[in-house]
């Protein structure tokens, strides 16, 4: 259980982050939406304990994250980021291994196996350097990775926004079934509406300048805006995707 508690992070005069209060349950997907700029990865960065809030606290299972406990606490804790973030030198399965050696855990050959499954990759692959993978590879080692050590739930920054439509809808489904069939926390930061409805749709929070506009299931966000913002910006990508279809773009 992941808690934010009238958290704030300031950056000189501007507020990122103001004010929030979130709590993360475990098999519950959040997404966090909203414009460039609106606070989302700063959020999602605070709940890793990569960043300290100027005001608030954030706690996992009711322990504080501060600058002494962040490393431990942080095992507990998935992280991926767009196009996966892997380290282009080394193989594929070394990337996996990385949080294994960072937190003095044992290697486990029949671990990395099982989550080569649970993402659907060929095994074979993992000893390929990034570089030799697809987009779509390299997303999936980037969560073979993010889930090596087991966590209790898996914070994502727009891990799939590099990818073509068909490959984003597949591992859209397999991230959705995945963390139903583990039990797992997730919080998926995307700016992506239609992403949003569909790894979270019970759960959406919008953000504008760093503060919560509305929080709860799609349909209700879509037809109970609480402000005219609410209704613009999904509005906006409702015409967006609209005008795509009608002109054919890709």
């Amino acid at each position: 259980m992941i808690r934010v508690e009238g958290v704030t992070k300031r950056y000189g005069d501007l507020a990122a982050v103001s004010g929030v209060t979130l709590e993360v349950g475990p098999a519950r997907p959040m997404a966090l939406i909203g414009p460039s700029g609106c606070g989302k990865s700063t959020l999602l960065r605070l709940m890793l304990g990569l960043l300290t809030p100027d005001e608030g606290r954030v706690t996992i299972d009711d322990e504080r994250i501060t600058a002494s406990n962040a490393r431990s606490l942080r095992r507990r804790v998935g992280y991926a980021i767009q196009a996966g973030g892997l380290f282009p030198h080394v193989s594929a399965r070394a990337n996996v291994e990385l949080p294994l050696r960072a937190h003095g855990v044992a290697r486990s050959e029949e671990r990395i196996e099982r989550l080569a499954g649970l993402v659907r990759l060929d095994p074979g692959l993992l000893d390929r350097p990034p570089g030799e993978l697809s987009g779509g590879q390299r997303q999936r080692v980037a969560l073979m990775r993010a889930m090596v050590l087991e966590p209790d739930a898996l914070l994502l920054d727009e891990p799939m926004g590099a990818l073509d439509p068909v490959v984003r809808a597949e591992l859209q489904d397999d991230l959705k079934s995945l963390v139903t069939e583990l039990g797992t926390a997730m919080v998926i930061v995307t700016h992506d509406l239609a992403e949003a409805a569909a790894l979270a749709p019970d759960d959406i929070v919008l953000l504008r300048n760093g503060v919560v506009v509305q929080r709860g299931p799609f349909e209700a966000l879509r037809r109970k805006p609480s402000e005219p913002f609410v209704s613009d910006f999904i509005g906006a990508q409702t015409r967006r995707v609209g005008v795509l279809f009608a002109s054919g773009a890709p």
